[in-house]
């Protein structure tokens, strides 16, 4: 749910700017530091943009922002017609503690309205690159087909230059648009199975999001209850990664593989906790429960 504000390492923010200086509208932007991202770190390789996906995550992102800011506002104008009311016929004690809490949520809808601006200002340099590389391929395409002459090769090297800069700076943008993502509070719900589930039956639960993971065990007890060694988890949204989800039956020293499935995340941007079932078994008989809140 927190939101962060944290940017690049000075030298990627050097990078990026020098490139950035290629456009008036992508010079605009305010590149701050530090905190560094494995995708970053010097000498990593450059992975494939996936504007499809950026796109649909910003969409959600940006959904989901306008959400909690239109939330903040009609709870700064109860807090205000309240404030009015008070200043009239109240303490003067819980007055100024209502003036504190509008004080609060005013500043957190600042903070808010920056944060959807640092988003949009981010997506729109990421759709003027993403631009510029297709005129480029369209460009290289062009020059393929007609007949090779020492200018039209120069022209095909100049071009694949340019392709590799806006692909460089499209990955480091996604990397900067991934910083604004918030945070996902996992809660473990338990395992819904009806006659699969059994007393003294034993799960190992492996979720896993890119390289973040979280593994726990439970237990069905006797009631029908179940206890598990850990209840919640926090995961950091990525662009490009999909929850996975693998379940395993512990029987003594043996482990047997319930199913394994994926989740995307894209509908968890949102302000309300979301109740998730998940079929870990393809005839859907094990599910398992789990909340994100965002």
């Amino acid at each position: 749910r927190s939101c962060s504000f944290t940017g690049f390492s000075t030298v990627q923010s050097r990078k990026l700017a020098k490139s950035l200086s290629r456009s008036s509208v992508r010079s605009r932007m305010s590149l701050k530091s530090p905190k560094a991202y494995n995708s970053l770190q010097k000498g990593a390789v450059i992975w494939d943009p996936k504007p499809l996906q950026v796109k649909k995550i910003f969409e959600a992102l940006k959904k989901g922002l306008n959400e909690y800011l239109e939330a903040h506002q009609a709870e700064l104008d109860y807090l205000s017609g309240r404030h009015k009311d008070t200043k009239r016929n109240s303490r003067l004690a819980f007055y100024y503690d209502l003036d504190k809490q509008i004080r609060s949520v005013e500043r957190y809808i600042r903070k808010l309205e920056f944060h959807i601006s640092k988003v949009e200002e981010l997506y729109e340099a990421y759709c003027i690159q993403c631009r510029l590389r297709d005129g480029a391929t369209n460009m290289k395409h062009a020059f393929s087909l007609s007949p090779s002459t020492k200018a039209s090769r120069e022209s095909l090297v100049e071009l694949y230059k340019n392709f590799q800069e806006c692909t460089e700076d499209m990955c480091f943008i996604e990397s900067a648009l991934e910083v604004h993502l918030g945070e996902f509070h996992l809660k473990m719900k338990g395992l819904v199975g009806f006659a699969r589930l059994c007393p003294g039956d034993q799960y190992e639960v492996f979720v896993r999001l890119g390289r973040q993971k979280w593994k726990l065990k439970g237990k069905i007890e006797t009631d029908d209850s179940q206890t598990w060694d850990e209840e919640e988890k926090i995961f950091i949204p990525n662009l490009h990664e999909k929850f996975e989800i693998k379940v395993t039956e512990l029987r003594g020293l043996a482990t047997i593989l319930v199913g394994v499935v994926t989740c995307d995340s894209i509908n968890f941007f949102t302000t309300k906790p979301q109740a998730i079932i998940v079929d870990i078994t393809e005839l859907g008989t094990i599910k398992l429960q789990l909340e994100v809140l965002w």
